[in-house]
């Protein structure tokens, strides 16, 4: 008997973007490109927010080589060993900056993998039996069908009430 799936917001989320991504790219070749440009946003923006963090460092190191060459009242303040508001604790950062360079490291990883991904073509036959398959595992939403089925299926109204 199968199991029945999670009913949480997160989980629901998940399986209408599941859903949409096989509805709007239901061939094998949409679904490499699609995946090959899902890896290269995030090792985009993971590499950038990694340059972000080690900037951050790096001025509160020179912050800190700083206060230290000229201490002063002032300076021992602002320097008092806690960072700014919104910047992220000395540890915590670094740890932060550990954690994305495994993801990066790990991104790279799966990229040379998906590569060979690239290698595989298939006749157009084969593609239209992933265009079958998509429509039946991701059933557009917006179906006359499938609309008038979840309305039994929930009883809800066919227009808002307007009171």
């Amino acid at each position: 008997m199968p199991e029945e799936p999670c009913q949480c917001p997160d989980c629901q989320r998940f399986y209408r973007e599941h859903d949409r991504l096989i509805r709007e790219n239901p061939s094998l070749r949409q679904q490499q490109e699609l995946n090959w440009a899902a890896l290269q946003s995030f090792r985009t923006l993971a590499g950038r927010v990694m340059e972000e963090l080690q900037k951050q460092q790096e001025a509160a190191e020179a912050q800190a080589d700083k206060a230290a060459a000229e201490p002063s009242p002032d300076l021992e303040l602002a320097a008092g060993g806690k960072p700014a508001e919104g910047e992220p604790e000395p540890d915590a950062l670094q740890q932060a900056m550990a954690d994305l360079e495994n993801i990066n490291a790990h991104l790279f990883s799966i990229e040379a993998l998906m590569e060979r991904i690239f290698d595989v073509r298939v006749p157009e036959d084969v593609e239209q039996t992933f265009r079958e398959v998509a429509g039946e595992l991701a059933p557009d939403p917006l179906n006359a069908d499938r609309l008038r089925l979840n309305r039994l299926l929930h009883q809800t109204p066919d227009l808002p009430d307007r009171g």
